[in-house]
């Protein structure tokens, strides 16, 4: 009598394809960025994040800007009146510029984007949008095969549409990909179509992460 041995379990299957975040993976983390925004309005540095995720008005605003139905200058003028609801004061012109001048670039991890296209993986960024602006310091067809930003497609994360939007460009299943992302509640969105996630939080920690997941070889000079 033969037996039939198990296929590989989704932990040890290896991911053909790459879907990645922007801000707080390929960058600095974001938490800093509008920190500094709220010391420039005179409030404590947990507010700015915090009056996005509990005042209605910015809480509102920042669900249309992502998705496209709330310009840059909207946003901005909602945001800006929150913090002075807050008791801050900050004018709203520039505002996610100035958000945008804290994000600086992650190397390693762009580098890891480069290195997993050179080996033939396809990448996809999947973002949530955050200013015209927000990508300006990167080449975005350098290090994408398709980019999907929530602006741009009328949906944001942690919806499933979105992922499934990137899947159908890259032309890849969802179950074939790893979604590297810092917010744990997008990976969650992630994995109701199947995308195994890994939650971000510094590159020594995810890099060798996805090269596992993706099978990618150490880069020359490690060991």
């Amino acid at each position: 009598m033969t037996t039939t041995s198990p296929g590989p379990t989704a932990a040890e299957a290896r991911a053909t394809a790459l879907l990645i975040d922007f801000g707080g993976v390929l960058t600095a983390p974001i938490g800093p960025a509008f920190g500094a925004l709220a010391a420039d309005a005179g409030l404590a540095p947990d507010a700015a994040l915090r009056l996005l995720a509990t005042h209605e008005g910015a809480r509102t605003a920042l669900a249309e800007h992502e998705v496209g139905r709330l310009d840059d200058q909207g946003f901005e003028d909602a945001f800006a009146a929150a913090m002075l609801e807050a008791g801050g004061r900050i004018e709203p012109r520039g505002l996610l510029a100035r958000v945008a001048a804290h994000l600086d670039l992650d190397e390693p991890m762009i580098d890891l984007v480069r290195q997993a296209r050179a080996a033939g993986v396809p990448v996809a960024l999947v973002s949530n949008s955050l200013g015209r602006d927000c990508y300006a310091r990167v080449d975005l067809e350098e290090l994408f095969d398709v980019s999907v930003v929530s602006g741009q497609v009328g949906v944001r994360k942690p919806s499933r549409e979105i992922y499934r939007i990137a899947c159908e460009r890259l032309g890849v299943e969802p179950a074939d990909c790893v979604l590297v992302d810092d917010l744990e509640h997008n990976l969650v969105g992630a994995a109701r179509l199947g995308i195994r996630g890994i939650l971000h939080r510094s590159a020594d920690e995810s890099l060798p992460r996805i090269r596992e997941a993706l099978r990618l070889p150490a880069p020359t000079g490690t060991r």
